[in-house]
């Protein structure tokens, strides 16, 4: 009897192990986007293999007050990028699909989410 018990026991705690260890996903890919340098010419910046569902704010473009948004965003990931007009994924938004072609210049943003299909 004890034995069954310790036996489901180790089961149980095995089975939570697993489920609380599922690994973290990322989008497959480069997203790229462009920024004004300090000299205001356009700099090519690059995430690879973002984090999935998770906000990233641009550190080249985080404040408002001090930067122009970033611009030109090209999604090369397997997954949707929402990008945002404001830091910490808010402000309006746009979704890029996956591997998609480069956006115009005129698509401003300073943060994005990978969202997995």
């Amino acid at each position: 009897m004890r034995l069954r018990h310790t036996l489901a026991a180790a089961c149980g705690a095995l089975a939570l192990t697993a489920a609380l260890a599922s690994p973290a996903h990322a989008a497959t890919g480069d997203f790229s986007y462009r920024v004004a340098g300090l000299n205001g010419e356009p700099l090519h910046v690059t995430l690879h293999d973002p984090d999935s569902d998770e906000c990233v704010t641009l550190p080249e473009v985080a404040d408002p007050s001090a930067s122009e948004p970033a611009f030109a965003p090209h999604n090369d990931t397997d997954a949707y990028a929402r990008v945002f007009t404001e830091p910490g994924c808010t402000g309006d938004a746009w979704t890029l699909r996956p591997h998609g072609r480069p956006a115009s210049d005129r698509l401003k943003l300073r943060s994005v989410v990978f969202l997995q299909p």
